[in-house]
């Protein structure tokens, strides 16, 4: 599907095709927004190739999956953006990618399927006013999506200290498995952050204009901003990722305490009923030239023997704190 938005004398013409595209072009003063929210046609990327746009950018545009980068052309500036569709409260994923031709006299947005973060802006009240300055609008898009990502980043601590709370809980288990996919989904996210950071940084150190025709001081705070939305992103992500790393690793070491502890005990008994199974065994043999056999104190003198090696070595084990 595509749709397009026409600023012309301050009006907003909203059209459910390209047919405004011929009007743009044939007036040097108006403003375009296109926004193709579909797999690319050849009627698509013909229509794309007519407004200046790259052919590599293109190309980048229909992959289902390549990682957020920004590249200046002539007519152009091409953002690819790595939006999300929804994002689940174990930070599991469900991304769209949106690309972004960013000119002079207009934005060109391209997605499969609907995306919030463009629909924000497409029937905003200040649509006259943010189209006229299309590399703001752009960065306001990225800077919605962003946002998204921010709350449920920050929403899942809470399911964190909770995830902690049940390792000392009856059901250590289940935590842990829980632990170990919140590990999984946060490392994707965390390699998504890192890219949206190296995009951002670049756009604000190396002053991008994105053909924008002043680089204003409008322009230069929301990239600002973006850029410390998405360095605050990589940095919960990774402490929450190592959080739950920490959480695993201590877990482990609990349960290999518990577990020393347990084979110290079974080794401490096991130690003391050798020898008593020894001396069992040994008078166990009945042999007719064994003395002991037929004294009349003999089984008697064995138990007692028996008695004292158990209480000398229960001392024994005590002293050394084994027990």
């Amino acid at each position: 599907m595509i749709r397009t938005q026409l600023i012309s004398k301050d009006q907003p013409i909203t059209a459910e095709d390209s047919s405004l595209v011929d009007r743009w072009k044939s007036n040097g003063r108006d403003y375009l927004w296109l926004d193709i929210h579909r797999e690319l046609l050849n009627e698509d990327i013909e229509l794309l190739l007519s407004l200046g746009c790259h052919e590599l950018a293109i190309h980048d545009a229909q992959r289902l999956r390549h990682p957020p980068k920004v590249e200046v052309f002539k007519n152009n500036t091409f953002i690819l953006f790595r939006g999300l569709t929804n994002i689940s409260d174990d930070m599991t994923l469900e991304p769209q990618q949106i690309s972004f031709f960013i000119g002079e006299r207009f934005l060109i947005t391209v997605h499969r399927g609907l995306s919030l973060s463009v629909n924000q802006y497409w029937s905003d009240n200040e649509i006259s006013q943010l189209l006229t300055k299309p590399a703001l609008l752009a960065t306001k898009i990225i800077h919605y999506s962003s946002g998204r990502y921010l709350n449920a980043v920050l929403g899942f601590e809470d399911i964190l200290n909770d995830a902690e709370e049940s390792l000392l809980g009856n059901n250590p288990e289940q935590a842990m498995r829980n632990l170990v996919g919140y590990r999984s989904s946060l490392l994707k996210l965390r390699r998504v952050f890192n890219y949206h950071e190296k995009l951002t940084r670049t756009i604000v150190q190396d002053e991008l204009h994105l053909h924008s025709e002043n680089y204003d001081s409008e322009l230069r705070h929301a990239a600002r901003d973006i850029y410390d939305r998405c360095e605050r992103l990589l940095s919960l992500a990774t402490m929450y990722y190592e959080t739950c790393g920490d959480l695993i690793d201590g877990y482990i070491s609990i349960s290999s305490h518990q577990l020393n502890h347990t084979m110290r005990i079974l080794t401490v008994i096991t130690a003391i009923f050798i020898p008593l199974g020894f001396m069992a065994g040994l008078y166990g043999m009945n042999f007719d030239h064994m003395p002991e056999l037929h004294w009349r104190y003999s089984y008697f003198a064995l138990l007692s023997v028996m008695g004292i090696t158990v209480i000398g070595l229960i001392l024994f084990f005590r002293h050394k704190k084994w027990l």
